[in-house]
């Protein structure tokens, strides 16, 4: 029988609602009153209000406007440059899916300016390729559970900051080309970009608009094979559109619209030819027309409206917004899987969002200074997968979320910082009466039977918790501590679609409830910064999807799982034109199969346990004008279980071996207005399959990983 959650404590990010991470050079380097004069290099705005990353007690990581114009001289998957520049974050495997790709290994809360690009309710997993990072300032990452902007975020949350106009010109403008294409294998494997951005300011106006448009070739192998097209990046067409105006009401009151649309499709000339695992043999394909529809993002929407006050009564500031997302994303065949015959299916969702936040100081008195965030969110989200014909797999669920919150932060001394807050979900999912699909295997035999289901509304009340600590005064040794708990509805969709009861109050939906305990440090002294954190993470219900040899379905395993792992990060600038970094995340999880409480007997698997990884990166300036950057992912081995009365490891079980991948990038300066760039993807050429291919065990998506390419661009601003 279904219970309601009831009131229990979950989690918010070390109690602050977040809003942005924002990185500031030193001329407008934004100062926060609990830092020190020290810190302060980037600033996370907490509360809409800006807090330097250091006063933050728990790991962030973001990747800067900087970072993502190197790694985009190489590549534009934004899901291949977070898991090279995000320690602790799954590795990709060049596709249009996210599957596997959490942190720390639980689900990712993905959004756009705040704007939740995923949903619990479904999770189809494709969500981080949202939005091109041509048109982003900065990826924020903030890692542990977290409910900061609702349920979802039970390993973080990703948040694509978009960019903002720069300078004082009524017009300035930006305009990029590439050509990429394989080193091996060079025939059709050519594609292209354009980028266009203008932007500008006049009076109290700002805007910036621009354009992307990119077609890749076919992705060939290290041996000049072509990579399988399932959901494989080859022969993809990508547009986002994008634009931003600001008004400035007057010195102190804001108003700003945003839109970004996003279409990421793959219209391959090949139809799939499945690998063979047993034998090593990757997935290809051979020339022919791919069944269904093309594949992939159909259409993302994003429309969002901020206001923004400061220096109310009382000091007091005021952050509103409210946002509209609309996203369709189309899913491979399933050959002989519904009735009989084959089926497409695609996610559709809609959100509508609205915000408020508060933010009043509480204490100014010298070295002792306080406030007082909060506010409330509310959110409707309607999400349903239907296949491409009209036959209605998942129903529609209709979601109304609201969630008051309040949070403080205090810093006492200057260098003790502490924060703690509370949040409260009230969430209710309502579903009509409908049939479920009859699944079959490839001859027809039925696998599950159509059920009539009788709907309802699905209630979850939960009161969230947070709290943080961390200490500045040393910069040798700033420790930092945080337990904070995260909550997630748990793809409901996914119960309801393979329900075997005639009411959705008899189905498993309980959700996912996790309580995150960090504990780490910082170093900095000169040009050097260290970190080290590590984490572990509980939940009394899982979400592990266990492969079922019997009926070749995934069911979900709600069982008590504890996760841990630690992350090392490392940055140096040996010299002004010489810089290094370099990460280590290692990560395990075990579920208790048979809930005694606390024995974890079985390793939870590689959907959810990425192997270790690690990274560096060497750059170096001989002249002014050059740059020259080479970066390393190492994928490390996993191999936790046993192959089956076959001979093969089950679904999502696979042993993964290990792989070492090297990137290089160069960018010269042929005068202050144009660059070139070159960048070399796989430099070494490494014959690999990504840890995904081999975690999976599923032919149609055993595929290569991509061989040594080039992407050769050239940019003039204006």
């Amino acid at each position: 029988m279904y219970r309601p959650l009831g009131t229990f404590p979950l989690l918010l990010l070390a109690a602050w609602p977040f809003h942005h991470i924002a990185a500031q050079d030193k001329a407008g380097r934004q100062k926060d009153t609990l830092s020190r004069k020290h810190l302060g290099e980037v600033v996370v705005s907490a509360s809409r209000r800006p807090v330097t990353l250091d006063n933050v007690p728990s790991s962030v990581t973001v990747v800067t406007k900087k970072m993502l114009e190197n790694d985009m001289a190489v590549t534009t998957d934004v899901t291949d440059i977070l898991a090279r520049e995000v320690p602790g974050m799954a590795p990709g495997a060049q596709t249009n899916s996210n599957v596997g790709q959490g942190l720390r290994g639980r689900s990712v809360l993905i959004m756009i300016d705040g704007i939740p690009q995923s949903s619990p309710l479904r999770n189809g997993e494709v969500d981080l390729r949202s939005i091109d990072p041509a048109v982003l300032e900065r990826v924020e990452v903030l890692k542990g559970a977290t409910a900061i902007y609702g349920n979802g975020a039970t390993g973080g949350l990703i948040n694509y900051i978009t960019a903002s106009p720069k300078g004082d010109k009524p017009i300035s403008g930006r305009t990029s080309v590439n050509m990429t294409g394989g080193l091996v294998g060079l025939k059709n494997s050519v594609g292209g970009r354009f980028s266009q951005m203008l932007q500008g300011r006049a009076g109290k106006w700002e805007y910036m608009a621009s354009g992307v448009y990119e077609q890749t070739g076919e992705y060939k192998d290290a041996k000049g094979k072509l990579v399988g097209p399932n959901y494989s990046l080859g022969e993809t067409e990508t547009w986002n559109g994008f634009a931003k105006v600001g008004y400035h009401i007057n010195s102190r009151q804001k108003l700003q619209l945003m839109y970004n649309y996003f279409r990421s499709q793959q219209n391959s000339n090949y139809t799939l030819v499945n690998g063979d695992i047993s034998k090593g043999i990757a997935a290809t394909g051979i020339l022919g027309k791919m069944s269904g529809v093309p594949t992939g993002s159909k259409g993302n929407h994003n429309v969002h409206l901020v206001y923004q006050a400061d220096s109310l009564v009382g000091g007091t500031s005021l952050a509103a917004d409210a946002y509209y997302e609309s996203r369709d994303d189309i899913f491979y065949v399933s050959f002989g899987r519904f009735e009989g015959g084959d089926g497409q299916s695609h996610t559709l969702d809609k959100k509508k969002g609205l915000r408020l936040m508060l933010n009043s100081p509480l204490l100014n008195s010298g070295r002792f200074t306080g406030n007082l965030s909060y506010g409330a969110d509310l959110l409707n989200d309607i999400t349903s997968q239907p296949l491409v014909d009209g036959r209605i797999w998942v129903p529609e669920m209709n979601m109304l979320n609201v969630a008051p919150f309040a949070e403080t932060q205090f810093a006492l001394w200057n260098d003790l910082i502490l924060k703690a807050g509370i949040r409260v979900e009230k969430v209710g999912v309502k579903v009509k009466d409908y049939t479920t699909l009859r699944l079959t295997n490839a001859d027809g035999s039925t696998i599950t039977p159509a059920i009539d289901v009788k709907g309802g509304k699905l209630d979850y009340t939960a009161t969230l918790f947070n709290a943080g600590i961390r200490y500045n005064r040393n910069p040798l040794f700033m420790p930092y501590f945080s337990f904070s708990q995260g909550f997630s509805v748990s793809d409901v969709g996914l119960a309801l679609r393979d329900s075997k009861v005639n009411d959705i109050k008899k189905i498993n939906t309980e959700a996912v409830l996790v309580n995150n305990y960090e504990l780490g440090f910082v170093n900095e002294y000169k040009g050097l910064r260290f970190e080290l954190s590590g984490f572990i993470s509980t939940s009394k219900l899982g979400a592990d999807m266990i492969f079922d040899p019997a009926t070749g379905l995934f069911n979900v395993s709600r069982t008590p799982e504890r996760i841990y792992g630690f992350e090392a990060a490392l940055s140096y600038a040996v010299t002004k034109n010489l810089d290094l970094s370099a990460s280590y995340s290692y990560l395990e999880g075990k579920a208790d199969t048979a809930k005694t409480g606390g024995s974890y007997n079985v390793y939870l698997n590689g959907r959810r346990i990425a192997p270790p990884k690690v990274t560096g990166a060497v750059t170096y300036r001989p002249v002014k004008d050059l740059e020259v950057r080479l970066q390393y992912l190492g994928v490390q081995g996993r191999d936790r279980f046993a192959k089956n009365s076959k001979g093969v490891y089950n679904g999502n079980e696979g042993a993964v071996k290990a792989y070492n991948l090297f990137n290089m990038n160069a960018s010269y300066k042929l005068n202050p207005k144009t660059m070139f760039t070159l960048g070399i993807e796989n430099l070494f050429n490494e014959d690999y399959f990504p840890a995904r291919s081999q975690w999976f065990m599923q032919p149609g998506f055993y595929a290569k990983g991509r061989g040594a390419s080039f992407n050769l661009g050239i940019a003039v601003t204006y």
